[in-house]
């Protein structure tokens, strides 16, 4: 099972505090990025995995998406989600990615916001997208990129000039990664780009997009402190479809 660390009282409380918790989608830097990849929503059957405070939920409904469904192994995550406004094509359910089984071409969009990084067997979950999804649907998903989640101490190193580094190292060593980000004892799950890349190929995916997300010139001068983010990818975004 995954470790439902999102039901920790500790960490919960942290996270509710984050900007993009506080503000959703529109603050979440790498959210225009994301947004482009998407294809139209009307009316469509579209999958939330790891939907959290069911932001992109309510943006699909928003679009016109027929029904929206989105899935959290968090309870205190749904919670929130569910008392964030009713609409009549969202649901929620409580369901563990690890263990994650879906009715056949069910949907047009499964969509995933930095939820698969928690995820061990990332194949299985992987097969099953695929077969969730319709002959022409879509997977669009972001996650930590594999640089800014490799080191066993993450953390920026700052040198006599005053320039910081992201140190990389372990990278080839992939597994768990046990951090204290936001609450101790965080587990993640460290796969190289080319791990991620051919899972998705031997999965029976065709890549579309692939981004190693940085702020763009216009994000740096709203928002300075987003300068550090082009000194190493954070995230990883990508966009399918079925081969």
């Amino acid at each position: 099972m995954t470790q439902n660390i999102y039901d920790n009282d500790a960490f919960f409380t942290a996270y509710s505090q984050l900007p993009r918790s506080v503000g959703g989608l529109d603050s979440a830097p790498e959210w225009p990025a994301l947004r482009a990849m998407l294809p139209d929503v009307q009316g469509k059957q579209v999958l939330d995995l790891g939907c959290g405070y069911g932001w992109f939920c309510r943006w699909a409904a928003e679009q016109g998406a027929a029904r929206v469904l989105g899935v959290d192994v968090s309870e205190k995550m749904l919670a929130q989600a569910s008392g964030m406004g009713e609409q009549t094509t969202v649901s929620y359910a409580r369901l563990d990615l690890e263990q994650l089984a879906l009715p056949p071409a069910s949907y047009d969009l499964i969509y995933s916001s930095l939820a698969f990084h928690y995820i061990a067997d990332f194949a299985t979950l992987l097969a099953a997208i695929r077969h969730g999804l319709k002959p022409d649907g879509k997977l669009v998903f972001s996650i930590e990129h594999p640089i800014f989640m490799a080191p066993r101490q993450p953390g920026w190193l700052t040198d006599g000039q005053g320039r910081k580094r992201w140190p990389v190292d372990s990278y080839q060593q992939q597994g768990p990664r046990v951090s204290d980000w936001l609450a101790p004892g965080v587990i993640k799950q460290h796969r190289t780009l080319g791990t991620t890349i051919n899972a998705l190929l031997q999965a029976g995916f065709q890549l579309e997009h692939v981004e190693e997300w940085g702020p763009s010139d216009e994000q740096v001068a709203q928002q300075p402190a987003l300068a550090e983010e082009r000194e190493r990818p954070m995230l990883l975004l990508v966009a399918c479809s079925l081969r």
